[in-house]
């Protein structure tokens, strides 16, 4: 087991896998992740010629075909780029690349669809164990840690109440995380923490919220709006009556349902929420002092400047 000095040796230069999401209505993930990086001095490499990992869709016609995509990302970031971690903030992406690497090494169908297509495509096929696969939350939680984000923070967050939500994809399921559940030190799978501890070094009251790993609908938007805006609704109103000001997400395909379906809930059923939706890593940039429109606050739907103002967060 690594432990948590090589861990944030290893973690501090990465491949970064930014996915779809995040060069469209995500951007503001994106540029939040790249901006904290730079403040934090610690190098993101983006992932050369990458792809699509297969999202939500691509399983639903071959899942073997989806393990390939997430395996030509991680190909790319092995062979070309010589990296050996690949850190994916998106839960869709991180996801599929955990379940790929999973597949290839219990799969022998995997391994041969895989085998077969990325030589097809000319480049080497991806085998498992040759690269390692986190999220954002790791990657901070080891580089920089809670000691780190006090020290450079100064509890700048203090005063704001924030619900943190992971959503489902990054906790199940859960043999794809051998990591995790792990003890001390480790994530958890029923109880995320690490987007609470690390918002809580920087001054931040974590509420406490039952919905955290709770589905937000996502994947059934355009098949059925009105579910996926009633299991957003839940989301908000739980956030609200837990006494948040703030949810943070760590999710792009999460932090667009809720921001989208928040504004449809209350066109639809009239019901209005007041809590605001920004990423941890926006909150955690205005808490290391780096200014709203470099970490992309603007392109969000929900508008956070007045609580931002008011909790004198610039």
């Amino acid at each position: 087991m690594v432990d948590v000095t090589d861990k944030a040796k290893k973690y501090r230069s990465v491949g970064y896998y930014p996915g779809c999401a995040l060069e469209g209505t995500g951007n503001g993930y994106d540029v939040s992740t790249r901006a904290i990086a730079k403040k934090l001095g610690l190098g993101l490499r983006e992932v050369s010629n990458w792809n699509c990992c297969g999202a939500m869709e691509v399983k639903n016609v071959d899942p073997k075909i989806q393990t390939y995509l997430s395996a030509r990302v991680l190909s790319q970031a092995v062979n070309e780029d010589r990296v050996d971690v690949v850190m994916a903030p998106c839960n869709g992406c991180y996801h599929n690349l955990k379940k790929a690497e999973h597949d290839l090494a219990h799969d022998p169908k995997s391994v041969e669809v895989v085998e077969k297509l990325s030589t097809k495509a000319g480049h080497k096929a991806y085998k498992a164990g040759e690269a390692e696969t986190i999220h954002a939350l790791d990657w901070l939680k080891a580089t920089v840690g809670e000691d780190g984000l006090r020290e450079r923070t100064k509890g700048k967050l203090a005063g704001l109440k924030i619900a943190n939500y992971y959503g489902c994809m990054y906790v199940r399921p859960r043999h794809i995380f051998p990591e995790k559940d792990q003890g001390p030190g480790s994530e958890s799978t029923s109880q995320p923490h690490f987007m609470d501890d690390l918002l809580a070094a920087a001054g931040a009251e974590n509420v406490s919220f039952p919905l955290k790993t709770a589905c937000c609908g996502g994947a059934h938007t355009l098949s059925d709006s009105d579910t996926s805006t009633k299991l957003v609704l839940n989301i908000l109103q739980a956030a609200e009556a837990s006494g948040a000001e703030v949810i943070a997400t760590e999710c792009p395909t999460c932090h667009t349902g809720l921001e989208m379906h928040q504004v449809r809930a209350e066109k639809r059923f009239g019901k209005k929420t007041n809590v605001k939706v920004l990423y941890f890593t926006q909150l955690l940039g205005l808490a290391l002092g780096i200014g709203p429109r470099a970490l992309g606050i603007h392109t969000n739907i929900s508008d956070s400047m007045d609580l931002i103002i008011e909790k004198r967060l610039i």
